[in-house]
């Protein structure tokens, strides 16, 4: 059998490996190019923001869009992923080097022994390809495709949860500037009742112990209020974190911005479709590192075969002496791996176990997905139905504290069962402020676990994929 014969048979042979590498059997994607959440655009990112919260919240997630270091580095990772599928690119074409060279050259001394200055010139082309026989290099340049998208899908992800992280900080701020007003106001009521005991103890109509129960109310008010505007603080220098470092500009937006809790209205249950999650771009990530871990399998099955090279090189020497000359060579070479040590198995063993993982973290985080966006329901339906309760709560042992109060002042209660009712009426309204709180941050949740910036009135996912595919093929 002839070296064409071999070569023609491992050609065949190498073609039916390469072949068995299907998709796994298992229920993923139907294709493996990411959808891009929101078309690439920004803007739709915010947009629910926009329609949901207040402008300062929108301003501030904008300004973290713009100026956060975490999406500057899921920027340069594009840009180290694309240098690299435009390496393994360069390897499907041939290479063609040059050199010249220009040499003056005589001997002086005696007219017998002189040689006359002559002079020498030289110039080269090599050239050289590799075939891509086996497929080995399309397979490698295919993983490097995949992984820019991978890139592109992480530096979506970064965004969202930039976006959630931001409106989540807020939201705490503001829940967080509520509950200092509950208990400035609390701590006012309590120094001006004091004041009272102060003046009715000099009297002789109220007792010391009295009087000293109410200053150490005061003084764990007090407490109380200063630890809030420390939180509060904290808040502020979260978000000046997030969104570039200029905390004077975010201390400006909180200050334009409104005072209450904000509450989305657009991001629907009903409208929620089944496919949602195909708008998360770590999903697609996940999907997108299956192809390309594939593609690097079937690149190091490839490697298993010979490889074939073409190569030639043209030179042309030139001089008084030796007149021209113009040598050149041409022709294939072939290398066959005859024994390695089972290197090149090793390295088909690690490939098809990184792809075995792939097809794990994709699983996982198809049921993480799952968890997050069911988990997000259940505490917003959960916080909803509290909501209510809460409300009639603080109503009603306000109303019990007014009555108490009443009470004692007349005489007919002591301080110690109105302490016991002020806190119980202060609870009660703590307790409302964080349910609306977290109430708004489970929304935020559920955006983040549905992709971000999901409505009902943006293209569906599978039209986003569809229109995706034709953009990349």
């Amino acid at each position: 059998m002839g070296v064409g014969s071999v070569v023609a048979c491992l050609f065949i042979s190498g073609c039916t490996t390469l072949a068995d590498l299907q998709k796994p059997d298992m229920k993923i994607a139907n294709i493996w190019h990411a959808t891009l959440p929101h078309d690439g655009r920004t803007g739709d990112l915010v947009s629910w923001w926009s329609d949901s919260f207040d402008p300062s919240l929108t301003a501030l997630i904008t300004a973290a869009q713009a100026k956060n270091p975490s999406l500057e580095t899921a920027e340069a990772e594009i840009g180290k992923a694309r240098a690299t599928l435009a390496s393994a690119q360069a390897s499907l074409f041939p290479g063609l080097g040059g050199s010249g060279s220009l040499t003056h050259s005589g001997t002086g001394g005696d007219k017998a022994n002189r040689v006359a200055v002559a002079t020498t010139a030289s110039g080269s082309l090599d050239a050289s390809w590799e075939i891509d026989l086996f497929g080995k290099t399309r397979q490698k340049s295919e993983a490097a495709r995949f992984r820019v998208h991978e890139r592109v899908a992480d530096w979506h992800d970064a965004r969202v949860s930039l976006a959630a992280e931001v409106a989540d900080y807020y939201v705490q701020y503001r829940a967080c500037r509520q509950l200092e007003r509950v208990y400035t106001a609390e701590l006012a009521s309590q120094s001006e009742t004091i004041q009272a005991m102060e003046t009715a103890e000099t009297s002789g109509f109220t007792s010391s112990a009295d009087l000293a129960l109410g200053r150490a109310g005061v003084a764990s008010s007090a407490s109380t209020l200063t630890a809030q505007r420390a939180e509060c603080e904290i808040l502020v220098k979260s978000l000046a974190r997030l969104t570039g470092g200029d905390e004077p500009h975010v201390r400006n937006l909180l200050v334009k911005g409104k005072s209450g809790i904000p509450t989305p209205k657009t991001l629907k249950l009903s409208a929620v479709p089944a496919d949602a999650l195909r708008q998360r771009p770590d999903i697609n990530a996940l999907e997108l590192e299956i192809a390309a871990s594939l593609a690097e399998v079937g690149a190091a099955k490839a490697d298993l075969y010979p490889s074939l090279s073409l190569g030639g090189s043209v030179t042309i020497n030139s001089s008084k002496l030796m007149g021209t000359s113009l040598p050149w060579s041409f022709g294939p070479a072939l290398s066959i791996p005859l024994f390695d040590g089972g290197l090149r198995r090793a390295a088909v063993g690690s490939a098809t176990a990184a792809y075995d993982a792939a097809v794990a973290a994709y699983k996982s985080g198809v049921l993480d997905a799952v968890a997050e966006v069911e988990t997000a329901l259940v505490r917003i339906d959960g916080t909803r139905r509290r909501i209510g309760d809460s409300t009639v709560a603080a109503r009603s042992y306000r109303a019990y504290f007014n009555a108490v109060d009443s009470n004692w002042k007349a005489g007919g209660a002591s301080l110690l069962d109105r302490e016991d009712a002020r806190r119980l009426a202060q609870l009660a309204e703590v307790s409302l402020i964080e349910v609306r709180r977290d109430s708004v941050r489970y929304w935020i949740a559920l955006y983040k676990a549905l992709g971000g910036g999901w409505n009902a009135n943006v293209v569906s996912p599978k039209a986003l994929q569809q229109k995706s595919k034709e953009n990349l093929l």
